[in-house]
């Protein structure tokens, strides 16, 4: 038996005084115009079950106009538990809680992932290395803690490194003090996001294939320090404690020797210039990149893809479906696309959708649906 979203409640947040909202156990849609607050609901709802915001907001932005503080309220149920997730702001300060209890976002994290699905995500194939990098970070996050540890690890290190080849006094001795710490939590990083890509490359092959049927689709891993990709099943999706040990030692060895051989110009250019910050994902169709030859339609299937195997890789990982989230993207997808969306929801896999038109759903998905209508605000 998974754990549900039953009741999302939000107190002077964004354009709501008060707003709540009980969740279908399969799938709801949210329906109404624009600046209705539909995307501010589905925001709430990665907000207290991801600990983070597509929209990256400061924690003002979250609070009503003219109020002072915002209150947000998930009630999830299963498995013989009911668990209450919070978040508020007050003084400028985003605070998260679960079961009244004060804890750190990743307090909340995790315990019904969301996978979120909004019409930014549809320029993840054609735009910067940075937005492939984050959509397989995100995820990875609400897997698995030691994830999350890794990357907050690895962020401060580069940070640190950054702020030191910035000073005036910047020398290759004072830099080998943080070498080998970002070489040895960068490869590690780089080990989970490859078997992490190892795990969403089997769901987004077949996925992407079913939709077009005359194309294929590879993803590989492309590393800075390298001239060309990483084969995925190098490391494979659950590698072996002595091999995830051996691909750690090599690819540290790896980085040491890039920044070696790149430290005058490190230090020239104020930057750390290899490591996973500076890694790419690559797609290809019919073996050509995506990112340079793939049509839109290419482009939308390979994300539309890609969030379908998110879904399977977390019923994979944690024996249970994520909650969906699906901002305003029904509009954006063909006929073709949007029927094939509509056909992995509305089982087992909870979801909530926004959209400004019922007509984009079939007859079928809206009869087993809880519509609700949202006015103006």
């Amino acid at each position: 038996m998974s754990i549900f979203a039953r009741d999302l409640e939000v107190v002077d947040y964004r354009n709501f005084p008060a707003y709540a909202l009980a969740l279908g156990p399969g799938l709801t849609v949210l329906v109404g115009h624009n600046a209705a607050g539909k995307t501010n609901l589905v925001e709430a709802l990665q907000l207290l079950t991801s600990g983070r915001s597509f929209r990256k907001p400061s924690p003002a932005e979250l609070v009503r106009e003219g109020a002072e503080s915002c209150r947000l309220n998930l009630k999830l149920e299963g498995d013989g538990r009911v668990i209450d997730l919070g978040c508020s702001v007050e003084g400028g300060k985003r605070s998260f809680s679960r079961n009244g209890k004060r804890c750190r976002a990743a307090g909340v994290r995790g315990v019904v992932p969301s996978v979120l699905f909004c019409p930014d995500d549809l320029d993840m194939v054609k735009r910067g290395a940075r937005v492939r990098r984050e959509a397989l970070d995100s995820f990875g996050i609400q897997l698995n803690e030691n994830y999350a540890q890794l990357l907050s690890s690895y962020e401060r290190t580069l940070e640190q490194r950054n702020a030191l080849l910035k000073e005036r006094y910047c020398t290759p001795t004072l830099l080998e003090t943080w070498n080998e710490s970002l070489a040895v939590t960068g490869a590690a990083l780089t080990v989970h996001r490859i078997a992490l890509l190892a795990r969403i490359r089997e769901h987004l092959v077949e996925t992407y294939e079913g939709i077009t049927t005359k194309e294929t689709i590879s993803v590989s891993y492309l590393p800075s320090w390298s001239q060309g990709c990483v084969p995925i099943a190098a490391i494979g999706s659950a590698p072996a404690d002595d091999e995830r040990r051996a691909a750690i030692d090599t690819i540290s060895s790896r980085l040491m020797d890039a920044y070696s051989s790149r430290e005058d110009e490190e230090i020239r250019r104020g930057m750390t210039l290899t490591g996973p910050h500076r890694d790419e994902v690559v797609f290809e169709v019919n073996g050509r990149s995506a990112r340079s030859f793939a049509s839109q339609g290419q482009q939308r299937s390979i994300v539309l893809a890609w969030k379908m195997a998110e879904v399977e890789v977390t019923r994979d990982i944690l024996g249970r479906p994520p909650l969906l989230l699906l901002d305003d993207v029904m509009s954006e997808l063909d006929a073709m696309r949007r029927d094939a969306f509509l056909s992995c929801v509305g089982h087992d896999v909870q979801t909530v959708i926004t959209t400004t038109n019922l007509g984009y759903f079939n007859e079928h998905a809206l009869h087993a649906a809880k519509v609700v209508s949202m006015g103006e605000s």
